[in-house]
Parts: structure tokens; C-alpha cells; sequence
């Protein structure tokens, strides 16, 4: 069957297959952050003619209904369609998150002290051409030249010898060869070029997060940041965070058959923010030839197609912490073959690489004051500590604060609500959207913003309940009370907060609270002793802290030790690219960071408990809070 869009787009659907399968494989991305599970209600199309069968959805209103409009996750063709995809359902892949200040990286890169030594090297060789008095094989002519320079231990491998007869001739001798250090064993060779193709090479620093994969293409003579993108991760449709993608993989008729659907799924990922970013910059696949990935240890470990099934099993142990340097054609990637991949260590079966990227972005492992790095992201890793001592957790925040579960929840990117202000006499909101377009949903620093004003204003009590009859922005939806943000001009798309989304909200910030207390508590100290705080995640760069304060997420600290650092993860996969010191320096703090598992602290959930509450239920820890809600009650 056939499905045509208004935008002339046409698409083949196979029996069985839902819109949103086949609109994917044909290359139209729409926002499903649930996966295509129809819990998010975010792929939204409109059937303009057709057929169709579908499984009725809540996410979508009687209007919405009789106007045609079908969730595509849930929603088969019966004969051929012809669909409207509303702009608002559509995911742009290479969508720029809230991300680093990219042009400043090349320049921090030089604050530690490193110079650029990437992945891949190369070395520019001459040869002399053969003649019938110097008839020695090309091999050993291009051995010969390598003693010369000074290389003479490097291995050829297969690759380089399949092409190098072409190549040398083709180069007219003037060659560059490519190849990797190797800590173990000799210097490999991984390609052999002419010179004047060697001149262009770059190397792509992936964020693979449990919510969104982020990627930069890097060029690797200066470290400029070429190109940024972004993308929901597919794994999605197996599991909101990594305990259900874990028993997904383990729930299949074999586990590797599962580990491989999830595999494919964030590589296919990878593959299609590779495509967007080489053709904005027509890159061919080959010219990328050094790759590092940065990841939790259940990412990590699926990316690599291993089993993450001890991951979530008691004593929790993974396969492996510290990855070897692999070939990116192992993973399919649509990068050179030969282009080695160095995977971020891991600390624990629940603090992967991202946080050790995180903590070397921060340099709070080089400082002799104590500094607390909050990752805040769907697993809520936390670091604590100094030049001296490091220790870390993770949280399992959830997927909120990236979109992910909220009614109208969405990444901080185009069009996504990043704060909001409400007025305290006429209940009315004044919301700033990113990119200053027309409102599409709600990111997690507006959603922080938006609770914290709804409890200073009094429509939302300690509990975190809606406070009813204030204000008719406060009214009974289908999913019970909510909180009018932006009236849509139809009435049919209006972004709202839900009770339900508050309290997962709630849920996320009690979490990460607790986490930092209990923290401390187990390395000796109080609040009072962290003297920097580094706030870490892809919307961190938007997040009021005063309003995060106020909720009861971030310590009560002075505002001056508060510093924003956006996603460390790829900032640390950026620097580990680059540089082979901080590559050294990655594996060095990931050994001596101290882990504490928090599932089994029993502190942890007393701390938690407390934390649920608005800001909490011990008002002492947040001084400056109780004094503003003494004034309001003044």
C-alpha cells in the first residue's frame, strides 16, 4: 500500500507495519519519545483519505478524533492513505539540542595543557619509484621509507596492503599512512592515502544517553567543531531507561537476538546523524577516521552488542569497565572501516562514561576544593569530590527532564518552552521558547521553571498538588488537573502541565536530592563542604538555578558557586578525541572513583522520602526558600 503526504512525500507500507514504522523507514522522523508505545501521544498525523485501523488513544481529544487525527505508533493502513504530518510531529534529524558552546571547545581543549594528538596519526612519506637496478616489492619499499622516518615498528594489516599497489601509483609515491598507537602492542597502520586526500581528516564524538544521542564532527588538525546533531535514541521503543531495555533483552527467546535489536537501533541512530552532518558538509564515510563514544555502562555495553543482563542482576556486575580500542566496521558505522573507536571507561554497573567524561570536562578531579557534578539526565549520576578523592552514584532520575513522559514534554531544542514566569495576582504565564519560534511543548528547565512558579504562587501545595478554583487556567483534563501554559489557536494542541507530569517531576528531584545527600553522608561530610557545584545535562544551560533551589532539586548553596557546564558527556568524548593525555587521564579517574550503590542504602530512601515534598521536608536545608516563603505568607 501506498501512503502520499501533503508535502508530495510518498511512502510503501507492508501489511501489518504502523505509520510511524513506515514513515521512519522512508525517512520521514516524527517525535515518538515514547517509542511507539502510544504513551507520549506526540505522533500525531492526520488522515486525510483512507482506510485505516487503529488502537483508540487518550493522547488525542474528541476534536482531534473527528478531524482524522491518528497517533502513527498505533495506527496500520488498510488501503492506500493520504496523510497530513502536522510540523509540531516532526523530528528534524541533526535537531540541535542545547548543547556547549561548540566554538569555545577548541580553545578549552588547550586550558589543560594537551596538545592535539588524536585517535588516528598520520605520517607523510616519499618514495622513491621503483626501477629495474631497485625492483624491490612495494611492501618493502614502503617498510624501507617507514625505517627511514623513524616508524619502523608499525604493523600493516590486511587493509593497507589490499590497496597500497593502487595507491602508491595513483599517489605518484607521495603517500600519507594512517595509523593508531596502540598502548600493548606495536603501532598499527589502518589506510594508506595520497597525500593531497590525507589533508581533510575528522574524527565524531558521540554522546549515546539513554534519552537522546548527540553527535560532533570534529576536525582533527585543529579541533574545530565542524558540525553538531542530535536525535531521540530508537531504544525508546523498548524501554524508557535501561532496567526495562536490560529485561526486554533478556525477555527474547535468546538474549543476543534482543542486545542485537538494541544495538541496531541506537547504531542506525548514530548512522543517521552521520548522514545529515557528512552531506550538510560533503564529507565522504572514509574521511572519518577516528571515533569516541561516551555512554552509561548499559549504553555502553549494548553499543558493543555485549550482554548488559548482569548489569541489573544483584551483585551487579558488568562485562567490563575498560573497553580496548575496537574497529568502528565492527559496529557498522558509517565511518571509515579502519577508524579506531575509544569507548569512555566505566566506573560501575550504574556509572558509566558519561560521568568520567563529565568529571574530566569539569577538572574538578585537577582541583584541591571539593566540587559536586550533577549530571541531570534520565539515570542522575552524581560525582562528588577533589584532586584527592572521588566518589559517585547514580540517581535513576527518569527520563523527564529530557522530555521524555511529559504530556507535552520535549527536548530543549527549537520551539521547546525553557522558562516561565507567572504572574502572582493574575495566574497568567509568560513563557521564553528557544530559537523565539512558536511554543511546540515543554523542555526540563521550563517544567522546572513552571512547578517552581505554581508553588510560589499558590497553585501548587507543598505536596505538589494543584491547588483548584485560584485561577481557570487550573482545569480537569483527561489525564485529571492540569495547568494551562500555552492556548493553542485551534484549542486542539495547547501545552499544559498535568498533575501526572508534576509528580514525575517530583519523583526526578527527589531523586537527585537524595542522591547528593546520601553521598556525602557516606564520604563524611555535609552540604556545607562543597564548594563548587557543576550542573551537567543537554538542558543545563537553560536551568534557572534559583527556581531548581526552590523546588528542592539543587543544594541551598551560595548562587555564586553554582557554574553551568551543558553536556558534559560529549564535551569528554570531544577532549578524549583529540588529545591522547586526557585519554589517559579518562582511564585514571574512572579507576579512582569510589562507587556507592544507592538501591541497596537504606539512608538513601529515608533521604528520598524527605525529598519528595516542596522543597522538602526538613525546611532547614534550604534556608533562602523558607525565608521567601515567609514573606509570601507575610
Amino acid at each position: 500500500m501506498n501512503i502520499r503526504l501533503t508535502t508530495e512525500e510518498h511512502v510503501t507500507t507492508e501489511p501489518g507495519e504502523t505509520l510511524h514504522a513506515a514513515l521512519r523507514r522512508a525517512g520521514v522522523d516524527l517525535v515518538a519519545s515514547c517509542g511507539g508505545t502510544g504513551s507520549c501521544g506526540k505522533c500525531k498525523v492526520r488522515v486525510v483519505s483512507g482506510k485505516f485501523a487503529g488502537v483508540p488513544s487518550t493522547r488525542l481529544t474528541l476534536r482531534e478524533r473527528e478531524r482524522g487525527m491518528v497517533l502513527a505508533c498505533q495506527t496500520v493502513a488498510e488501503t492506500d492513505l493520504y496523510l497530513e504530518v502536522p510540523k509540531e510531529s516532526r523530528l528534524v534529524v541533526g535537531d540541535r539540542i542545547a548543547l556547549s558552546r561548540t566554538g569555545e571547545l577548541a580553545a578549552y581543549l588547550r586550558t589543560y595543557g594537551a596538545e592535539i594528538n588524536p585517535l588516528t596519526k598520520r605520517i607523510d612519506l616519499e618514495l622513491p619509484p621503483p626501477t629495474l637496478t631497485d625492483s624491490i616489492s612495494d611492501l618493502d619499499r614502503l617498510k624501507r621509507a617507514l625505517v627511514l622516518a623513524g616508524f619502523g615498528g608499525i604493523r600493516l594489516s590486511h587493509g593497507v596492503l589490499a590497496t597500497m599497489a593502487g595507491v602508491l601509483r595513483c599517489a605518484d609515491w607521495k603517500v600519507s599512512l594512517t595509523y593508531v598507537e596502540d598502548n600493548e602492542f606495536r603501532d598499527e597502520a589502518l589506510f594508506l592515502t595520497s597525500q593531497d586526500d590525507a589533508r581533510h581528516r575528522y574524527g565524531i564524538a558521540v554522546d549515546v544517553g539513554t534519552t537522546t544521542v548527540v553527535l560532533y564532527l570534529v576536525s582533527l588538525a585543529d579541533g574545530a567543531v565542524v558540525d553538531v546533531a542530535s536525535t531521540y535514541n530508537s531504544q525508546i521503543q523498548y524501554g524508557d531507561d535501561v532496567i526495562t531495555r536490560i529485561v526486554f533483552a533478556a525477555e527474547q527467546s535468546d538474549a543476543r537476538h534482543g542486545v542485537a535489536a538494541l544495538q541496531s537501533a541506537v547504531i542506525s541512530d548514530i548512522n543517521a546523524l552521520l548522514d545529515a552532518v557528512t552531506a550538510r558538509h560533503a564529507i565522504a564515510d572514509e574521511s572519518i577516521d577516528a571515533v569516541t563514544l561516551a555512554g552509561n555502562t548499559t549504553m555502553s555495553h549494548i553499543v558493543w552488542g555485549l550482554d548488559p543482563a548482569s548489569i541489573r542482576e544483584e551483585p551487579y556486575i558488568p562485562t567490563l569497565n575498560f573497553f580496548p580500542v575496537w574497529k568502528a566496521g565492527t559496529l557498522r558505522l558509517k565511518v571509515n572501516k579502519q577508524a579506531p573507536v575509544f569507548t569512555m571507561p566505566c566506573v560501575a554497573s550504574y556509572v558509566g562514561g558519561d560521568i568520567v567524561a563529565g568529571v574530566l570536562a569539569s577538572k574538578m578531579h585537577r582541583c584541591p576544593e571539593t566540587a559536586l557534578l550533577m549530571d541531570i539526565g534520565t539515570n542522575g549520576e552524581i560525582a562528588i569530590g577533589n584532586e584527592e578523592w572521588l566518589v559517585t552514584a547514580a540517581c535513576s532520575a527518569g527520563p523527564c527532564f529530557e522530555g521524555s513522559g511529559i504530556r507535552c514534554g520535549m527536548r530543549a531544542t527549537a520551539g521547546a518552552i525553557e522558562s516561565v514566569r507567572i504572574d502572582r495576582s493574575s495566574f497568567e504565564p509568560a513563557v521564553s521558547v528557544i530559537g523565539n519560534v512558536h511554543s511546540v511543548g515543554i523542555c526540563g528547565s521550563g517544567m522546572i521553571d513552571a512547578i517552581a512558579e505554581l508553588f510560589q504562587c499558590g497553585l501548587l501545595n507543598p505536596k505538589g498538588h494543584l491547588v483548584e478554583g485560584l485561577t481557570s487556567r487550573i482545569r480537569k483534563g483527561e489525564d485529571g488537573l492540569e495547568y494551562l501554559l500555552v492556548r493553542s489557536p485551534d484549542r486542539q494542541n495547547d501545552i499544559v502541565l498535568t498533575q501526572c507530569d508534576i509528580e514525575n517531576l517530583l519523583r526526578a528531584k527527589a531523586a537527585m536530592y537524595a542522591g547528593v545527600t546520601t553521598l556525602l553522608a557516606e564520604a563524611g561530610f555535609t552540604i556545607d563542604a562543597i564548594q563548587r557545584v557543576y550542573i551537567a545535562g543537554g538542558f543545563g544551560s537553560y536551568l534557572n538555578i534559583e527556581q531548581a533551589i526552590f523546588l528542592g532539586m539543587l543544594p541551598d548553596l551560595p548562587r555564586d558557586r553554582f557554574s553551568y557546564l551543558g553536556n558534559t558527556s560529549i564535551t569528554g568524548a570531544y577532549l578524549a578525541l583529540l588529545a591522547k593525555e586526557l585519554r589517559n587521564e579518562a582511564e585514571a579517574i574512572a579507576a579512582r572513583m569510589t562507587y556507592i550503590e544507592l538501591s541497596a542504602s537504606r539512608l538513601f530512601m529515608d533521604e528520598y522520602v524527605s525529598a519528595l515534598f516542596l522543597p522538602h521536608t526538613d525546611l532547614s536545608q534550604f534556608p533562602s526558600v523558607a525565608r521567601r516563603l515567609g514573606e509570601r505568607k507575610a
